[in-house]
């Protein structure tokens, strides 16, 4: 005989709602009334027969279930390589910020070194749009890197602007941001082995917190001026 665990596990939800209905009406126990319910539901076949089937077809539920969360991870994980790339001895990510935009620009950027090296920026960087705030994070991150002796770097941002500009063709450099696309090329220049890769702003959490945090920084300093003045 089938147990009573079985039964409930093979039963529908309704079958188990009309099960307790059957007991509240009757005064039957719930496994006779559960019996009688999926007796019921199994016609001419007997109850192992449809606890079987049941559990035949849940098994092959989960065996498609369990196929298709392995192909969204294998999705996943190609679309992060993707955008991360080999592993390389030195990582780094950069982000800045124009508050209002143009206005007041704060920078944030994270080296991370094979020995455990860990260097924040997290500043002000003048006036200037939000362009000009990502490529000067840049620029401050490439010179930390050359500070650090950070050979074979892998550098991520969000800015597909900034990104697309520094590896770009000369010809097609925005005028307005030269003067930081030179500065970003000469100290690429000093780094062998420098890449630069875009990843979606999610991907960029820590560049962005230190970028936000000097921007607050700088809202807080503007706010302690107009209170003194």
């Amino acid at each position: 005989m089938t147990d009573f665990a079985r039964l409930s596990t093979a039963a529908f939800k309704t079958e188990l709602v009309a099960s307790r209905l059957l007991t509240r009406r009757t005064g039957c126990s719930p496994e006779e009334a559960l019996r009688a319910t999926l007796q019921a539901a199994a016609g001419t076949a007997s109850l192992a027969e449809l606890v079987a089937s049941r559990e035949a077809a849940k098994a092959v539920a989960a065996a498609r279930a369990d196929a298709r969360d392995a192909l969204r991870a294998a999705a996943l994980a190609k679309r992060q390589a993707r955008h991360n790339g080999r592993p390389t001895p030195w990582r780094a990510w950069f982000d800045g910020s124009a508050h209002p935009n143009p206005g007041d620009c704060g920078i944030g950027a994270l080296l991370l070194g094979p020995g455990g090296e860990q260097i924040e920026i997290s500043r002000a960087a003048g006036y200037g749009n939000s362009g000009e705030a990502e490529y000067r994070a840049l620029v401050a991150l490439l010179e930390a890197a050359v500070a650090h002796g950070a050979n074979g770097l892998t550098i991520y941002g969000d800015s597909k602007v900034v990104i697309d500009d520094v590896t770009g063709p000369d010809i097609s450099a925005a005028a307005s941001l030269r003067p930081c696309r030179q500065a970003a090329l000469a100290l690429i220049a000093q780094l062998p082995g420098v890449t630069l890769r875009w990843i979606p702003r999610h991907k960029n959490s820590a560049a962005d917190a230190l970028s936000q945090r000097a921007g607050r920084t700088i809202t807080t300093s503007l706010e302690n001026t107009f209170d003194q003045s």
